[in-house]
C-alpha cells in the first residue's frame, strides 16, 4: 500500500470512507519529519488494511491550522471517522506498529458512548 497524500479537498472523504487512517502532518524543511518519512512508509506496506496519509503543512496550511497542528511531525490517527489519537513526534516502526494495533482493538461502541458523555456533560 502506498502512502496518499491529503489535501483539503480530500481529508474528510478519506478519513470517512475508511476504517483506520493515519495521517502524518509534515514539512519539506523538519530533520525528523525526513527522518520518520521511511518508516511511515514501512508502516504503509506492513498494514496494506490502514490507509496511511501524509499533509505538508507548508502547502496545506489552512487544513494544519483547521485540525490544530502546532507542531511537526504530528501523527493523528482515525478510526470510523472519530480523531482517536493525537500527537506531535516521530515514532519508531516499533512504537507505530503498537499504535496501529491499538486502534484496530478499541472498543468504537464504548469510545462513542463516552463521546455522548462528555457532550451531555458540556451542555449540562
Amino acid at each position: 500500500m502506498t502512502v496518499k497524500t491529503l489535501t483539503g479537498a480530500d481529508f474528510e472523504s478519506t478519513i470517512l470512507a475508511s476504517t483506520v487512517v493515519l495521517v502524518d502532518f509534515w514539512a519539506p524543511w523538519c530533520g525528523p519529519c525526513r527522518a520518520f518519512a521511511p518508516v511511515f512508509e514501512r508502516s504503509a506496506e506492513n498494514h496494506p488494511d490502514v490507509v496511511h496519509a501524509k499533509v505538508d503543512t507548508d502547502t496545506e496550511r489552512e487544513l494544519a491550522a483547521t485540525v490544530g497542528i502546532r507542531s511537526v511531525p504530528t501523527i493523528m490517527a482515525f478510526r470510523e471517522g472519530i480523531l482517536v489519537y493525537s500527537q506531535p513526534g516521530a515514532m519508531s516502526p516499533a512504537v507505530l506498529d503498537n499504535l496501529i494495533e491499538k486502534i484496530k482493538g478499541l472498543d468504537m461502541e464504548r469510545v462513542r458512548a463516552q463521546i455522548a458523555e462528555r457532550k451531555a456533560a458540556v451542555k449540562a
